[in-house]
C-alpha cells in the first residue's frame, strides 16, 4: 500500500477487518516489521485521538516517530502555486515536502478543509502535494474530504457490535455551533457504501453531500423516521455541501439533537460519534452515558485502523 486516502485503497473490507482484528488480538506481533523505520505525522490542524493513536500503534510496531505541528514548531507552510511569498509564511510544500521526505520512511498528514473554496478542498492540494512530492507512502490522518482513519475504526466497531448480519446504520446530522468539514460524514458514507448494510443519511434540507459520497444511501429528511428500527446511530455535524452555501452553518435547530426519545425509536441501537463531541447539543448526556453508547471502543479502535494502515504500507517498503 503506496497510499491511503479513501475506501478504495483498503481494498477487500473484510479482509481488512479481519487482519485489524488479528491485530488487535496480537498487537505486538509485528513489533520487528517497522524496526530502524520512521514514520513522520504533519499536523496542520489539532488533534486528539488521531494523534495518540496513530503514534501508538507506529510503536507497537517497533517505529521511530516524528512529530511535526506545522504552525507550532515550524516556519509557516505556503501551499498555493503561483503566490508572491511577500507575507508571513517562509517556506513553500514543494520545497518542505521533498526535505520532510530525506527523513523518514511513512508519512501522515492532516490538513482540515477551508471552507472557502469548494475546489480547493475537493482537490485535497496538500495532501495531493504530499503524495507527489515526498517520494514516500503516504496516509491521511483527516484531510479536506475524508478521515479515512476514523471510517476504518468505524466499520470495525460495528463488525465488532453488530448482532444481525444486516444492520440498519443511520448516520444522522446534528447541530453544532461552528461551521464544520464534511470530511468525517463524507468518509463515513464512502466506507457504509462498501459493505451491505442497510444504509440511511438523514439531515436537513440543504445539508445535502456530495452524491459521489453519498452513493447508494437512502437520504431521509424525518430525522425520527429514519431512526425507526435502527441498530447503529452515527451522530455528526457538517457544514453546507452545495453551492451557493459551501461551507455555511445553516441552521442550529436543536430539534436534531440526539435524545433518549429518538434512541428509543431504534431497534437498542449503540451510539456512535467521531468526538470530540458537543454535549447536550450533538447529543444528550443520558444517552452518551448509556449502555449503547460506545464512542470509547470506537475510538480504541483508532490505534487498531492505524496500525493495520501502517503495516500494510511497511510491507510496501
Amino acid at each position: 500500500m503506496k497510499k491511503f486516502t479513501c475506501a478504495a485503497d483498503i481494498g477487500d473490507w473484510r479482509k481488512a477487518v479481519k487482519e485489524a482484528l488479528e491485530i488487535k488480538a496480537n498487537r505486538f506481533a509485528y513489533s520487528e516489521l517497522g524496526r530502524n523505520r520512521t514514520l513522520m505525522m504533519i499536523f496542520f490542524n489539532s488533534s486528539l485521538r488521531t494523534r495518540l493513536s496513530t503514534q501508538k500503534a507506529a510503536m507497537n510496531l517497533g517505529m521511530n516517530v516524528i512529530v511535526l505541528d506545522v504552525n507550532q514548531g515550524a516556519w509557516k507552510l505556503e501551499t498555493e502555486r503561483g503566490v508572491i511569498m511577500d507575507g508571513d509564511k517562509a517556506e513553500h510544500l514543494l520545497e518542505a515536502i521533498p526535505v520532510m521526505g530525506c527523513y523518514c520512511d511513512l508519512i501522515g498528514v492532516r490538513s482540515f478543509a477551508g471552507l472557502t473554496d469548494k475546489n480547493a478542498d475537493y482537490e485535497e492540494r496538500v495532501i495531493e502535494q504530499f503524495i507527489r512530492y515526498s517520494g514516500r507512502p503516504v496516509f491521511s490522518m483527516e484531510a479536506a474530504t475524508r478521515h479515512p482513519l476514523q471510517s476504518f475504526a468505524d466499520l470495525i466497531t460495528i463488525e465488532e457490535f453488530k448482532t444481525k448480519e444486516r444492520p440498519k446504520v443511520v448516520m444522522t446530522w446534528a447541530p453544532h455551533p461552528r461551521a464544520l468539514p464534511q470530511a468525517v460524514p463524507n468518509s463515513f458514507a464512502e466506507w457504509m457504501n462498501m459493505t451491505d448494510y442497510d444504509f440511511v443519511i438523514t439531515h436537513p434540507h440543504g445539508y445535502e453531500l456530495d452524491p459521489s459520497f453519498t452513493g447508494r444511501a437512502k437520504i431521509e429528511y424525518d430525522q425520527k423516521k429514519a431512526f425507526e428500527g435502527a441498530d447503529f446511530i452515527y451522530a455528526k455535524n457538517w457544514s453546507a455541501y452545495t453551492d451557493p452555501n459551501y461551507g455555511k452553518i445553516l441552521s442550529t435547530d436543536r430539534a436534531w439533537e440526539v435524545t433518549s426519545d429518538k434512541m428509543a425509536l431504534t431497534d437498542n441501537a449503540f451510539f456512535m460519534h467521531c468526538l470530540p463531541v458537543r454535549r447536550n447539543m450533538i447529543v444528550s448526556d443520558d444517552v452518551i452515558e448509556s449502555p449503547q453508547s460506545i464512542v470509547i471502543p470506537e475510538a480504541a479502535n483508532r490505534e487498531i485502523s492505524a496500525q493495520t494502515v501502517i503495516k500494510r504500507m511497511l510491507e510496501s517498503l
